[in-house]
């Protein structure tokens, strides 16, 4: 049995209690004090036995935040690729020769982790959003301004008149506004940049200067007319002997880029029938000259659509790449057609041939008609058979419009 409690021992608790909390009060004085002093040391080093340790103030560990951080790591990155690239234009202006330099396997697998794909299918659905009367004006007079449109080429110079910024792009020209050249052979199919052309040696096209890719995996397998399985993948030499159908021609190539201000949509370059068509889904990087010359068979990675026929001299054909934010390539003959669609896996490609019992040699274009259309900018490539008299009529660098010469025998 417990014994019991005399008031002298209640007296005693009485007053232990108020010494107790008035201790635990100093204590969380005391506690708080030396925070705040420790919040306002300076950067210490403390040693031990091993290494010198370094520890930042508590305030400034609790100031840092992310997005701050992403961007003054981006604006480095972007100063840094200015800074490289006002020291090539010096060097080009001093006439020295500047060595590509390519990307690693690593920063290739890396950028094409990047959901490009489902980024330009849900820029697609922006472009298609019908904007307010009063907001058209504004958006495509700033995009006019950035790009330097020039929209009395328009068939409508309205802004008003496109509902959406994909009317816009893809928006048409007046009738005399690209006169067609009648005296050479091949003009330009679109408005744009000449990154290359040329003679294709080795079964491979320069892509920039000093930078190639396989004609044979920008291609794909020679197709034959009929809807047969494809050969297995030949040697370069039979490669080409399959695609130069006559002694003596050679194989040529023409690349140009279409930058966002241009006339997107493009045209028979010349007189010839279209056969088959290839569609390759693949990634959508950019296309643009600096990457161009970064990457390495970077036509070969990204989305295309390659239309294969015949001309007065041979084998030609037309080949539309995808990029950034054009998921979209259209052939206006070619109902059957769907880029940048989720039922298409990369690394694969899909053919159609136009050639049936009922059509036996295919879509005959003249030269400047209507072919199709991208939803941004992008990059025609032109690979054609012709005699080996065949020049061209450009200089790599130099911009073109639609109709203008490319080249001719």
């Amino acid at each position: 049995m417990a014994a019991p409690v005399g008031p002298q021992f209640l007296r005693l608790l009485r007053g232990v209690a108020p010494w107790r909390s008035s201790i635990l009060h100093c204590e969380n004085i005391a506690l708080s004090l030396f925070l705040r002093s420790l919040r306002k040391l300076p950067l210490r080093a403390f040693c031990t036995n091993t290494r010198g340790v370094h520890t930042a103030p508590a305030r400034i560990l609790f100031r840092l935040r992310p997005l701050p951080i992403l961007f003054a790591t981006g604006g480095g990155y972007v100063g840094y690729r200015q800074y490289e690239k006002s020291r090539e234009r010096e060097l080009e202006r001093l006439g020295l020769e500047i060595p590509p330099k390519v990307a690693g396997h690593w920063e290739v697998a890396l950028y094409k982790s990047v959901p490009t794909r489902l980024l330009s299918r849900a820029w697609g659905r922006l472009n298609q959003v019908e904007l307010p009367h009063w907001l058209r004006r504004p958006v495509y007079s700033l995009y006019i301004w950035t790009f330097g449109v020039n929209m009395k080429e328009a068939a409508v110079e309205d802004l008003h008149h496109y509902r959406n910024l994909s009317e816009f792009f893809r928006r048409k020209l007046k009738p005399q506004a690209r006169p067609v050249c009648g005296l050479h052979s091949v003009i330009s199919p679109s408005d744009g940049k000449i990154l290359n052309f040329g003679q294709v040696k080795n079964c491979e096209v320069e892509q920039v200067k000093g930078l190639t890719y396989s004609l044979e995996s920008f291609l794909g397998p020679r197709a034959a007319l009929e809807d047969l399985p494809f050969p297995p993948a030949a040697p370069c030499g039979s490669f080409r002997n399959q695609l130069v159908t006559r002694e003596g021609n050679e194989l040529y190539h023409c690349v140009i880029y279409l930058a966002p201000g241009d006339y997107h949509c493009f045209h028979s370059p010349t007189d010839w029938t279209v056969a088959h068509r290839r569609h390759f889904p693949g990634s959508l990087m950019s296309v643009n000259p600096g990457v161009a010359r970064w990457i390495k068979e970077l036509f070969c990675h990204n989305e295309r659509v390659v239309l294969t026929g015949d001309w007065k001299h041979g084998f030609f054909s037309l080949t539309a790449v995808g990029a950034t934010n054009v998921g979209s390539i259209r052939i206006y003959f070619d109902r059957d057609l769907h880029t940048n669609s989720p039922r298409y896996s990369k690394g694969s490609y899909n053919d159609f041939s136009f050639v049936t019992h009922a059509n036996k040699e295919g879509v005959p274009m003249r030269k400047g008609e209507h072919l199709g259309e991208f939803n941004l900018g992008s990059t025609i490539v032109l690979i054609f058979e012709a005699p080996k008299d065949f020049n061209f009529k450009l200089k790599a660098g130099q911009k073109i419009r639609f109709g203008e010469a490319l080249g001719s025998l």
